[in-house]
C-alpha cells in the first residue's frame, strides 16, 4: 500500500500526514510553541508566562483486562504523551462514549482507578462527558486530553537536541507488545512456553507507563527531549526523533537493554521486538554531562535504563551499529503487534 494512503491499521502513514492532515490546521497563532508534528507526542501553547503542554488520545477500554486494570492502562496511555514534555501532568478533561453493555458497577469500577491515578500524580479532572450509546463500543470508549504546565526552563522539545548528546532508553523494547498480548491471549503463551512464561510476561504489564521515567528524567536539565515508543517501538520512536529534530543518529543495538521474557516473547512468536509497539519505553536525547547520573536516578526507581547511542549531525544519517555491521535506521512501518493480535483473535 501506498505510504499516502490510509493503512488498514493503527496510525496513519507520515505521508499521508504530510499531505492531508498538516497543510490544514487551522487558524494560526503566535501563541502556539510547538504544533502537531511527527515524533512529538504533544503541543505545547504559551499564555502569558507560562506554557501548558496538551495530548489527546482515545480512551481505551479492554473489559477482558479487568475494569480496574483498563482504566489503568487507559489513563496512562493518555498521560504518558503530555509526561514527555518535560512540564508537570496536572489537568484531565475527558469524553466516555460508552457501549450500550457497560453496567453500573463496571464504570464505578473504572472510575475509581482513574480517581485514585489521578490523585497519585497530582492531577484534577477538569470537565468532560460521560454517556451510554448505540453504535459505541470496545475498546475506544471515547477520548481524552491530558494537560501539563510549567515554565519555559522545564519544556523540552526537538529544537534542544545537539550533536553529541546520548540516547538513553529505558526498559528496553516490545513492553507493550509483550504485556498486551500476554494478559489477552493467555493460551498461546502457555502453549508456547509454558505457565510461568505466561506469568512472567503478563508481568510486564505493569511497566507500560513513562509517568515514573519522566518524573525522574524531569529533575536534569540536560534531557533535552523525550519520546514514548509506541507505534512501531524503539525503531520508530527513534527515526520519529531524528526527522523531527533534523539530526542524526548513531545507535548500537547491542546496547539497548532487552529484558529476557521479552527476549523470549520475540523468539517464540518471530517478530522484531525493536519495531513492534511499545508503551512504556522511555527514549531520551540528555546532554553527557548528565547522563551518567540520570541512569542512576532512573536505577534507583527500579527502572531498567543504558546509554545506547549519540546525536550526530544529520549529514551523517540514522545508523544502527549491529552484529552484522552497519546499516541505515528506517521507519518501520508496519508494526508487528497488530499481525500478531488479529492472527492470536482467529
Amino acid at each position: 500500500m501506498s505510504e499516502d494512503k490510509l493503512p488498514e491499521l493503527g496510525k496513519i502513514h507520515p505521508a499521508f500526514f504530510d499531505r492531508v492532515i498538516y497543510p490544514q490546521l487551522g487558524a494560526g497563532s503566535p501563541d502556539v510553541v510547538i504544533g502537531p508534528r511527527h515524533g512529538v507526542d504533544y503541543g505545547v501553547i504559551r499564555v502569558g508566562g507560562r506554557y501548558m503542554a496538551f495530548s489527546t488520545d482515545p480512551f481505551f477500554i479492554v473489559p477482558s483486562f479487568g475494569f480496574s486494570k483498563a482504566a489503568w492502562f487507559g489513563f496512562h496511555i493518555v498521560f504518558c504523551d503530555v509526561a514527555v514534555s518535560g512540564l508537570e501532568p496536572r489537568y484531565l478533561t475527558i469524553d466516555l462514549n460508552l457501549p450500550p453493555e457497560i453496567t453500573e458497577s463496571e464504570l464505578e469500577e473504572l472510575w475509581e482507578t482513574v480517581h485514585a491515578e489521578a490523585v497519585k500524580y497530582g492531577i484534577s479532572v477538569i470537565t468532560g462527558h460521560t454517556a451510554r450509546y448505540t453504535g459505541c463500543s470496545y475498546p475506544m470508549v471515547g477520548g481524552a486530553t491530558s494537560i501539563a504546565v510549567g515554565g519555559k526552563r522545564d519544556l523540552r522539545g526537538p529544537d534542544r537536541v545537539k550533536k553529541g548528546d546520548r540516547v538513553v532508553i529505558t526498559k528496553g523494547p516490545a513492553i507493550e507488545t509483550t504485556g498486551l498480548l500476554a494478559v489477552l491471549f493467555p493460551e498461546k503463551f502457555i502453549a508456547a512456553g509454558g505457565e510461568s512464561f505466561q506469568k512472567d510476561a503478563a508481568a510486564v504489564f505493569s511497566q507500560m507507563s513513562v509517568l515514573e521515567d519522566c518524573a525522574v528524567a524531569r529533575k536534569f536539565r540536560g534531557v533535552h527531549v523525550m519520546h514514548d515508543a509506541t507505534e512501531c517501538g524503539v525503531w520508530g520512536g527513534l527515526y520519529e526523533m531524528a526527522r523531527a529534530g533534523g539530526y542524526g543518529l548513531r545507535v548500537e543495538e547491542e546496547a539497548i537493554p532487552v529484558q529476557p521474557v521479552i527476549r523470549k516473547t520475540a523468539d517464540l512468536f518471530r517478530f522484531d521486538p525493536f519495531s513492534a509497539i511499545s508503551e512504556g519505553t522511555l527514549i531520551a536525547m540528555a546532554d553527557r554531562k548528565d547522563t551518567n547520573g540520570l541512569i542512576g536516578a532512573l536505577q534507583d526507581q527500579g527502572i531498567l535504563a543504558a546509554v545506547a547511542g549519540e546525536v550526530v549531525s544529520a549529514a551523517e544519517g540514522m545508523k544502527i551499529i549491529g552484529r552484522a555491521g552497519e546499516r541505515v535506521l528506517e521507519h518501520p512501518k508496519v508494526d508487528p503487534y497488530w499481525i500478531l493480535a488479529a492472527e492470536f483473535s482467529k
